[in-house]
């Protein structure tokens, strides 16, 4: 007999054929896949003969439930509903027709409430990218991403950027020995955080299991289009508080999210929300959990552990740079684009899932990048009700990853680069400058979502490759 258990031996035990066996498969697989199987099959047959007394057992909470009332298993699909929930398009002439019609698909689902596509937005899995959702009481994790928590974060020093000229060799090494990217690279002398000594990682098995790997990643970047980058901010309407004027910085900017934590919670819990929400095939990216279900607790949990952690690991990364540099960090400005929140939306609280989406309540503060040869953008939301309070996370794709593989060449790209006087470490060519739409147009088709406070212009950057 193999190590794994099967429903044929719970069966053969005495286990009832219906739903509680998927139950018992389930927990056993989620908590107690590697203790000994006669073990387990010693206890499954307490459990089944003394139901009564495991209602609030860790393991056999559910099982003894379904044991005591039992469900049958829901077959019949979710069905979506024949008309949208209200939504609003901004920039819709320079998105694709599928982006348009994967967030109409999501305007259906039975939880939504109301709907937005940003002017970057290209399709994606789930909802496209640039689209967000709000739904009531429930969280759609692949309406927050794979990559949990990704996000901006810009450091401004309260150097002058004149302090970039002949520094590039210097520049360049301090990107390359304080920053590392891709799936196995990590820091020598590791960071600790507090992050790690959150109830969650002893709390949730999943994330117990994730904790070392977590640890060991801090500090890292992914892949694709991620990066750290020195660049020139250009302050056109500081704020007060931050005791800067209208002059040219130096600063660091990074784009990173919740490395491998984020990516194994994002498919267990989809996983999860699949089996409990059958949907239509075209939709099953879309799939939900119920937030007064565990699962759907947990996931929520898991999500901001994963978005905090991002933030800890770009903490660690401006740290590095800034005590190499051996600068002062004078401001700080961060957000996330790819995570869900609970908002006010039409006057009651919903879920709000900005998949590549900035933040933009009123005076709420965000960086907008563009390329690695075009501006990004400091901007400070308006709290447009329409957009649900967003804007685009970024200029959004113009070019698919593998249409920049047949398109453009690395002579292309190096002429770019030399043109507008940037430095590049590693990147691939799925990552051209030409892959990306004119920045310019997006925040021009945006101007109601954020007003501009500034810019930063790369200058010297560091990609995975």
């Amino acid at each position: 007999m193999g190590n794994k258990l099967s429903g044929k031996e719970l069966v053969k035990l005495g286990f009832p054929k219906n739903n509680t066996i998927n139950i018992a498969l389930g927990q056993i697989n989620r908590y107690r896949k590697r203790e000994k199987k006669e073990n387990i099959l010693l206890e499954a047959q307490e459990v089944l003969l003394h139901p009564e007394s495991f209602k609030t057992h860790a393991t056999w909470s559910k099982v003894a439930e379904g044991l005591l009332d039992p469900v049958q298993v829901q077959k019949k699909l979710n069905q979506l509903r024949t008309s949208k929930v209200p939504f609003s398009i901004f920039g819709e002439n320079e998105i694709d027709e599928q982006a348009k019609f994967q967030l109409y698909d999501a305007l259906k689902l039975p939880v939504a409430v109301r709907g937005a596509l940003m002017p970057d937005a290209h399709s994606g899995y789930g909802l496209p990218i640039g689209g967000v959702l709000a739904t009531e009481n429930a969280v759609i994790p692949y309406g927050v991403g794979v990559d949990i928590g990704c996000r901006m974060s810009l450091s401004i020093f309260d150097v002058p950027a004149s302090f970039l000229k002949g520094k590039d060799h210097q520049l360049l090494a301090i990107l390359k020995d304080n920053t590392k990217f891709g799936m196995t690279e990590t820091h020598d002398i590791k960071a600790d955080h507090d992050v790690f000594y959150r109830d969650e990682f002893n709390d949730i098995p999943l994330l117990k299991k994730l904790k070392t790997k977590a640890y060991k990643q801090l500090g890292s970047s992914g892949g694709g289009n991620h990066f750290v980058e020195f660049g020139i901010v250009k302050l056109s309407n500081p704020l007060p508080e931050w005791e800067l004027e209208h002059k040219e910085y130096l600063a660091v900017l990074s784009h990173s999210g919740s490395r491998g934590l984020g990516a194994n919670i994002a498919q267990h819990y989809t996983d999860l929300a699949t089996k409990k929400c059958p949907l239509p095939k075209n939709v099953q990216h879309l799939a939900w959990l119920d937030l007064n279900t565990e699962e759907g607790q947990e996931y929520w949990l898991a999500m901001n552990l994963a978005g905090d952690y991002a933030k800890a690991c770009h903490d660690d990364i401006h740290r590095r740079i800034a005590k190499a540099l051996g600068k002062k960090v004078v401001v700080t400005i961060e957000n996330h684009h790819n995570f869900a929140w609970k908002e006010k939306v039409d006057g009651k609280e919903c879920i709000v899932h900005r998949k590549g989406a900035t933040p933009a309540q009123k005076g709420v503060l965000g960086i907008i990048p563009g390329s690695m040869t075009a501006p990004g953008y400091i901007v400070k939301g308006k709290g447009n009700e329409e957009s649900l309070n967003s804007a685009s996370h970024g200029a959004g794709r113009l070019f698919s990853r593998s249409k920049c593989k047949s398109s453009f060449t690395q002579s292309q790209i190096k002429k770019i680069l030399a043109d507008n006087d940037v430095k590049l470490i590693g990147g691939g060519i799925d990552e051209a400058p030409m892959a990306y739409k004119d920045i310019n147009k997006v925040m021009a088709l945006q101007t109601e979502l954020v007003d501009i406070l500034g810019t930063f212009t790369p200058k010297i950057v560091r990609m995975d490759r």
